[in-house]
């Protein structure tokens, strides 16, 4: 009786995994109300990765069950001149759906992997589906998110932000590339920007090989 009593069932839904919510929500019909609500939902979701809001509806409740780092990404508005070169290589091309670099010019924006759990911290994602891309993610915007308003935490920034964030100004400064690239690479390269300078020559000298 204890298990069908709704209290008690939202504290003990509330210390599963997504995975483990979708189970629960198969049991009953209570179970299935209590373990689909979206707030309990989208906070296990966000959980792992200490995300702060994650806005918009997915198009499956799949959607959610899936907690790997790779459900989510940064949104890198293109501008005249961005090649893949210039911003990533093959994470990029896979993310985005890319067989070649041709593909860059009918598109308004890249997916930028994210590799670094800090750069979720106390953020606000947006479900989306990339149409490009042909998938759906939640989208991490550096600079503004679609309403036009910063989707980075304000006041409540911590040092460990504002530490970061002189580092991406550092890297994009030595790189001459945009806030997303520098980020990505200082991601991969676990915050050190002298490893990261190395990550970009590399990937550039690559690219240009090839």
């Amino acid at each position: 009786m204890a298990l069908g009593t709704s209290d008690l069932l939202c504290t003990i839904f509330e210390l599963l995994s997504p995975a483990d919510l979708a189970r629960a929500a198969c049991v009953c019909k209570l179970w299935k109300e209590l373990a689909s609500d979206r707030e309990l939902v989208e906070r296990a979701f966000s959980k792992p990765w200490k995300v702060r809001r994650v806005l918009g509806s997915p198009s499956t409740a799949g959607f959610w069950r899936h907690t790997g780092i790779d459900r989510f990404a940064v949104s890198h508005r293109l501008v005249r001149g961005d090649t893949v070169a210039g911003l990533a290589v093959n994470e990029i091309k896979r993310l985005n759906n890319m067989m070649s670099e041709h593909g860059i010019y009918s598109r308004e924006r890249l997916l930028i992997p994210i590799s670094d759990p800090q750069l979720l911290h106390e953020s606000t994602c947006f479900i989306e589906f990339d149409d490009h891309a042909n998938r759906e993610v939640a989208v991490l915007y550096l600079e503004e998110n679609p309403d036009g308003k910063s989707a980075l935490p304000g006041a409540g920034f911590t040092d460990r932000r504002r530490g970061m964030k002189k580092l991406v100004d550092s890297v994009k400064r030595s790189l001459r590339v945009d806030d997303a690239t520098a980020a990505y690479y200082l991601a991969v390269s676990n915050g050190d920007p002298r490893s990261a300078m190395l990550e970009f020559s590399e990937d550039l000298r690559w690219e240009q090989q090839r």
